[in-house]
């Protein structure tokens, strides 16, 4: 049976490199193997400069073997340090667009969309906008506008992920924004004993369940590859 999700998933991380964009991939695909309409924005990427491949294009790219189209990308704003957005941002000399601009289109999106995907940049409180506001704000947000919102958490395999994680989930219970599972973005080929273990902490240390775990180098499959082996990864999702 597959699992419920609100009609906006926050995708965030425990932290940078997590496989974040990898796993918004894999859950578009999940989706949409169960039939589900599906959108994905990438709020903020930094780090790439105008004509280099962000994350939305990424995730065009392994979502293209689904019915040989990819799902519809957005990305709301590019800069061009490897920074947090605000960061980022100051370095260039522009101002952000604050949390209020990005709701209202991703309130559009799902309003045409079965679920829009939003991956976030780095960790639940980096700031990506020019007055603080984070992922965390955004998803309070939509649930104060009446939108349904859940956040899935892309976690590391190793050591200090289940610190980063409980840290995580706390601040969202703190916002009152629900953790609706965790995801290891990158599960080594050779697990060591905190990996394994972290797979059984996970859950009990965030209170939601773990989704599932991506393979290391998931990324380099084709786009057909991806396609067959996304839901098999994550079978709560696909059903």
């Amino acid at each position: 049976m597959s699992l419920s999700l609100p009609s906006v998933v926050l995708v965030t991380g425990t932290g940078t490199e997590v496989g974040k964009t990898i796993a918004t991939a894999a859950l578009a695909c999940a989706l949409r193997a169960r039939g589900t309409d599906v959108a994905v924005v990438k709020v903020g990427q930094t780090g790439v400069g105008p004509d280099e491949e962000g994350d939305a294009a990424t995730v065009a790219r392994l979502t293209a073997g689904v019915d040989g189209a990819p799902v519809p990308t957005e990305e709301f704003f590019r800069l061009r340090d490897p920074l947090a957005p605000d960061a980022a941002a100051r370095r260039e000399g522009v101002a952000l667009p604050p949390v209020a601009t990005h709701l209202r289109r991703i309130t559009e999106l799902a309003a045409t969309h079965g679920v829009v995907l939003v991956e976030g940049s780095g960790g639940l409180l980096v700031r990506m906008d020019s007055r603080g506001g984070t992922l965390a704000d955004l998803g309070k947000a939509l649930r104060y506008k009446g939108s349904s919102c859940g956040v899935v958490l892309v976690a590391a395999a190793g050591l200090g992920t289940l610190n980063h994680s409980a840290l995580t989930a706390e601040a969202l219970a703190a916002r009152g924004v629900p953790l609706i599972g965790t995801i290891v973005g990158s599960w080594p080929a050779h697990p060591g004993l905190a990996e394994e273990s972290n797979l059984v902490d996970l859950p009990t240390v965030t209170g939601a369940p773990l989704l599932g775990y991506l393979p290391e180098g998931a990324g380099t499959l084709t786009p057909a590859e991806f396609a067959v082996a996304a839901p098999t990864w994550l079978p709560t999702i696909a059903g």
